[in-house]
């Protein structure tokens, strides 16, 4: 029956991503705004639910290892296989704000997560623990992203030519109602077929004996992450690439300053000495992408298929460490 469970949900991901990415991007066009700003709010918010609902479902029933896990998989799976596979198929298009603001702000967020679990070495603390109060600084860096976008969303639909608002006027543009109805099935295709992913996975891989840390970054994280996955290949299928590296950017920013601040906020998040390798690479891969954004303002195929062999090689190494 999770087997079942399993490709019903992948058959949900595929159809709602599809519906979710033609929903997103018009209505970026109705809002006279930029697909990447969409990319990184409604879409980045939308795909990093079941991330959301996992990590904090996961920290309520006390097992921080597979929250913190989740987010920190997650966010290595997004980097580089998704933004891996994504570039294989469409080379990424990197705007010049994504390169000196949005994966700066990504790299910010991952550095605030390392020092905030640091307790030990910087605090000489007897646990390293992710507090409540540490959790609401994670939310108070997550509005100031927040307003950053508006700002820049303001700034982009200010700076629209008389020339393209008329012919926007003359051109039949997608009905309101439609594209919200099309967005909002799609996200909830999402969601409900990520959370079966999810779950079938995740309950055949207990069935197998795996720990509770290997199956956070792991099952769970890629099962998280399947929507970013989907609705990424989906948008460079559609030529839709800033949808594509906006949902990625996005979806790691709120992962760690929404996801995991929900979480320690709401259940204060005891942090397993393994996972410090795993943030630290993190941090790395987000270096990494910033360098292959800057190489002629796109991520092409060459560094789509390195990406996705170091994500073998990562998903490697963490198997044989548990």
């Amino acid at each position: 029956m999770e087997y079942l469970f399993l490709i019903i949900g992948f058959a949900l991901l595929i159809q709602g991503a599809n519906y979710f990415v033609d929903g997103s991007s018009n209505i970026a066009s109705l809002l006279n705004v930029s697909p990447m700003l969409i990319g990184l709010t409604i879409v980045a918010f939308g795909t990093s639910s079941p991330e959301a609902t996992v990590s904090i479902m996961a920290a309520l029933n006390g097992n921080a290892d597979v929250a913190m896990g989740n987010v920190v998989g997650s966010n290595i799976f997004n980097i580089t296989f998704v933004v891996g596979v994504t570039a294989i198929i469409a080379p990424l298009t990197v705007e010049n704000e994504t390169i000196r603001k949005e994966i700066p702000f990504t790299l910010l967020a991952s550095v605030a997560l390392l020092i905030f679990m640091s307790d030990i070495v910087l605090q000489s603390g007897n646990l390293n623990v992710i507090t409540r109060s540490e959790g609401l600084v994670l939310f108070l860096i997550l509005s100031v992203f927040i307003y950053y976008i508006l700002e820049v969303a303001r700034a982009n639909r200010n700076n629209i030519s008389p020339l393209v608002e008329e012919k926007q006027k003359d051109s039949p543009s997608p009905k309101w109602g439609k594209q919200i109805f099309l967005t909002l099935i799609g996200l909830a295709a999402i969601i409900f077929g990520g959370n079966l992913v999810v779950n079938s996975s995740t309950e055949i891989a207990y069935a197998l004996g795996m720990s509770e840390t290997l199956v956070g970054l792991t099952i769970v994280a890629i099962g998280t992450s399947l929507p970013e996955l989907v609705t990424s290949i989906t948008a460079a299928i559609k030529k839709q690439t800033e949808i594509a590296l906006g949902n990625i950017v996005g979806s790691n920013i709120f992962n760690i300053l929404f996801v995991l601040g929900a979480s320690a906020f709401i259940v204060p998040l005891q942090i397993d000495p393994k996972i410090f390798i795993d943030v630290l690479l993190m941090i790395i891969l987000t270096v990494v992408l910033l360098v292959f954004s800057r190489s002629h303002f796109k991520i092409g195929k060459n560094e789509g298929i390195f990406l996705v062999i170091a994500y073998v090689i990562y998903l490697f190494y963490i198997i044989a460490r548990n």
